[in-house]
């Protein structure tokens, strides 16, 4: 048996073919493309590949699985996966080496591959986010142009700025400078509400999704980044295990009878973690009663309300993986104190 190994690059890629006693069977530079990865390994029949997870990842796998090939994404973070490699003295040769022998010994730890259909969900999400950036940081520059001249437009939603600055008595030079700005927040902002048109008419039409947004707090840009980032409520073993991938759990250097607790890890997706915190934010103040807002008060009263805020995402975390996980919706009563 043959095992097969590629370190992925987005032009060039290094490939390498060992037999099952480690020994080289092809090392070779190749263009990254789908003819010629398929192309390289086709003279050695079917086997297995590993691949580090990376952006181009998914779509090279497809590719050789579509070829007969069985194609393992491995997590890069797995440190026995590079053995004995020195990763001060790094090439794509050596670490394709590593790579080939891990896959002959085992030594690697599959990641998980995100369906079709939430993977679609992600880069959506991921479109609306940037146009979102883009077009906070137009509103910024226009604020900042006026203060510079001495004016300030009063706070509002984002896309009613063209409406609240067309209000001002402006210079002929300052509309003629800011007249690219709020076409540019006009033209965003009618994209974000198509956007969100679409995202709305997706969240209702998923019950997974629906049941998520009976949490208070979670709308459907939250119920729907849960739901893609979870994929499949059975990867994960647990509630704890979520919010450990989701980074909200606290770093620990602990040893003996010491214990040391420090902020958050931050570990996985940036963007859904920041997107729970806004909903334990909007969670905090919507539930005027009940176990979870007494939790949250509490905490706030001994930590603080920043501490408090991340430890109701936290839970918020937990709570939204439980309830998928046994198909049922939030119940204020049935949170524990």
């Amino acid at each position: 048996m043959v095992y097969g190994a590629i370190d992925l690059h987005m032009r060039y890629s290094q490939i390498r073919v060992i037999d099952g006693d480690g020994h080289v069977v092809r090392d070779q530079r190749v263009v990254t493309t789908a003819d010629r990865l398929i192309g390289s390994f086709a003279s050695h029949g079917p086997m297995r590949i590993l691949i580090e997870a990376s952006t181009e990842s998914e779509w090279v796998a497809q590719a050789l699985e579509g070829a007969g090939h069985v194609v393992i994404i491995a997590d890069p973070n797995f440190a026995p996966m590079y053995g004995d490699l020195q990763r001060r003295v790094k090439t794509d040769r050596r670490d394709v080496a590593a790579l080939a022998e891990a896959n002959r010994r085992g030594w690697y730890r599959a990641t998980h591959r995100v369906s079709a259909a939430q993977r679609v969900v992600r880069q959506v999400l991921r479109t609306r986010r940037q146009l979102v950036q883009m077009r906070s940081g137009t509103i910024s520059l226009i604020r900042s142009l006026l203060r510079q001249r001495g004016y300030r437009v009063g706070s509002g939603a984002s896309e009613t700025v063209p409406t609240r600055v067309a209000r001002l008595a402006l210079p002929d030079d300052l509309v003629h400078v800011l007249g690219p700005l709020l076409r540019t927040v006009t033209a965003l902002s009618t994209e974000l509400r198509a956007l969100d048109a679409q995202l709305e008419q997706q969240a209702a039409a998923d019950p997974v999704v629906a049941r998520l947004r009976t949490v208070p707090g979670v709308g459907p840009i939250v119920a729907l980044s849960v739901r893609a980032f979870i994929d499949d409520v059975a990867r994960f073993p647990d509630a704890a295990h979520v919010s450990a991938a989701l980074g909200l759990v606290p770093r620990e250097d602990s040893s003996a009878e010491r214990r040391q607790r420090g902020h958050i890890s931050k570990a996985g997706p940036s963007e859904v973690r920041s997107l729970l915190i806004q909903a334990a934010w909007v969670c905090w103040r919507t539930c005027r009663q009940g176990p979870l807002r007494a939790w949250t008060d509490q905490l706030a009263a001994r930590r603080g309300k920043r501490i408090a805020v991340v430890a109701l995402a936290r839970r918020l975390s937990r709570i939204l993986f439980a309830i998928w996980r046994d198909q049922t919706v939030f119940e204020r009563t049935r949170v524990a104190a």
